[in-house]
Order: structure tokens, then sequence, then C-alpha cells
């Protein structure tokens, strides 16, 4: 059965938690710093895809320690979470791959004289490359 691909901040979070065991706060910093800032999950929904993984057996706890009087619960990866994160890393890999080998081959496939004007406007301070 192929499983499906799974939502980006699930992804981010098994490959926060490939490294080493992380809290849910170091869990978070390292998926906006990976996503680049385009993903800042708030604790309701860490929390909520962080059971949803513990439940599909992808992520368990690792440990818990008390820090200023709070519980702070640390998670890591299962085997079968990185072999998870292994196959969906290769197959958005074979997407990019296909989808660069496509652009390549209609740019590359082009009648002569035509121009390629990317969404926006012209590039190279106004040239549009033919």
């Amino acid at each position: 059965m192929v499983s499906r691909p799974l939502q980006e901040p699930a992804f981010l979070i098994l490959s926060a938690l490939a490294r080493e065991p992380l809290h849910g706060y170091g869990i978070a910093q390292d998926v906006e710093a990976s996503s680049d800032g385009r993903i800042t999950l708030r604790a309701g929904t860490l929390y909520g895809a962080i059971d949803r993984l513990v439940a599909a057996g992808l992520v368990e706890v690792d440990h818990e320690e008390v820090v200023d009087s709070r519980l702070r619960r640390y998670y890591r990866l299962t085997a079968e979470g990185g072999s998870r994160l292994a196959a969906e890393a290769e197959r958005a890999e074979a997407q990019a791959r296909r989808a660069l080998e496509r652009l390549a081959s209609r740019t590359s496939g082009r009648s002569p004289g035509a121009a390629v004007r990317p969404v926006g406007g012209a590039v190279d301070g106004g040239v549009v490359p033919a």
C-alpha cells in the first residue's frame, strides 16, 4: 500500500528530529529555520501534529525533564519514522528532478526565434532572452 505524502509541517517535524531528540520548542524553531520562516508552528498545531506522528508510529517520546518547574518532553524519530522521512525526501527529490527536466526540455525545444518571457516582466536590465 502506498501511503499519502506527508503534509509539509509533518515532513519538517520528522526532519527536525532526524538529527537528535528535541522538545517542542526546539522542533518549532527548527521547522521555522528550515522553512526559511515560511512555516511557524503554534503550540496547538505543533502538538497536534506530534500527537498524530506518535499515533502513526513515526515519532516517540525520548525522555522528559523538569525545567523551571515545567515538564519538557523530548521526542525522537522511530525507525519507521526515519524510513518514512527517507521515502518522502526521495519522492520530493524525484518530483523536483522531473519538473526541472521538463522545464529544460521546454526551453531547449522552442523554436529559434521564440522569446522566453518570465512571469513578472523582463530580466537582466530589460533584456528578454531569445
